[in-house]
């Protein structure tokens, strides 16, 4: 079981463009000392739309590589081609990594049929757990908590990024999938709300540039101080705030630079962040304490 906080690592970039595999490995370092409990290198965050293949491979080899067992690490490895996400999938497995994070089918707007079969043919190609990532903001399709309950019965499906914001969700898929299928926020917003309706864990932006703060509050959710975790939110809500307040992952990145961890480049179409968003997301930051 996956659980408490976990990472939607950036992938730190050099001025030119390329990919920076020593700030990255530096950077799931410093993840670790600050106690994450799980990193998800390629992902959204990570920027996975504009990574070649063969980038992809090699942040998923370097985050396995760094992390050396300490924490799981789960590989982006969806894709809107089945034979694709097959193929992420499978590498992942190769290059060591604990399960695959896999996003619904974007743009295609598959049926709920078509997510299930999507799901199970990845999901009897590589016997790697998979964490189904459900983001309808992102790729437009929502899956239902009952092709969510068909899926759940396959045993290398084990659990869902949930970043629908309905709080609804988890009550709905404990009883649909089970109290063992993983079910982890994918909104730093509803972080504690999630763990009080069931859930285990969150796959945290914020966590990029506050590690500490957000395993300490899920330590103390689950030490069983609900008032000192809800404090600790309250703390970082204007942190969640400025990581969204463009398109992600632009912030996290201009606030990862401001802690000397990245640079901030992202790579197009995603632009450079407006100086609105610079004064909102730096304001913040030293708000919450993470900047002197």
């Amino acid at each position: 079981m996956f659980r408490g906080s976990l990472v939607a690592l950036i992938t730190p970039m050099q001025a030119d463009g390329s990919l920076d595999l020593k700030a990255f490995a530096d950077f799931v370092e410093w993840q670790i000392a600050e106690g994450t409990q799980g990193l998800i290198p390629v992902g959204t965050t990570g920027e996975s739309p504009t990574l070649s293949h063969e980038e992809h491979h090699q942040v998923v080899a370097q985050c396995i590589a760094t992390a050396r067992g300490r924490v799981p690490v789960i590989a982006g490895t969806g894709s809107n081609s089945t034979a694709e996400a097959i193929d992420l999938t499978r590498h992942a497995k190769q290059a060591g990594a604990d399960a695959a994070l896999v996003v619904t089918p974007y743009y295609n707007k598959p049926t709920q049929e078509g997510l299930y079969r999507h799901y199970m043919a990845i999901a009897d190609a590589v016997a790697l757990p998979i964490i189904i990532y459900n983001i309808p903001g992102r790729s437009v399709v929502d899956m239902s908590v009952e092709t969510m309950g068909r899926l759940a019965k396959h045993p290398n499906i084990v659990g869902v990024k949930d970043a629908t914001a309905n709080l609804t969700r988890p009550l709905h898929t404990r009883i649909a999938c089970g109290p063992e299928f993983c079910q982890l926020s994918g909104e730093d917003h509803t972080a504690v709300s999630y763990l009080a309706a069931g859930g285990h864990g969150c796959i945290s932006v914020t966590a990029n540039v506050a590690p500490r703060l957000c395993r300490m509050m899920h330590d103390a959710w689950s030490a069983g101080k609900p008032q000192e975790a809800i404090a600790i939110q309250d703390r970082l809500v204007p942190v969640h705030d400025a990581m969204f307040c463009e398109t992600s992952p632009g912030p996290v990145k201009y606030a990862a630079s401001l802690l000397g961890r990245s640079t901030d480049l992202c790579r197009l179409p995603m632009a450079p962040v407006a100086e609105s968003t610079k004064v909102r997301v730096r304001e913040a930051m030293t708000g919450a304490g993470l900047l002197n």
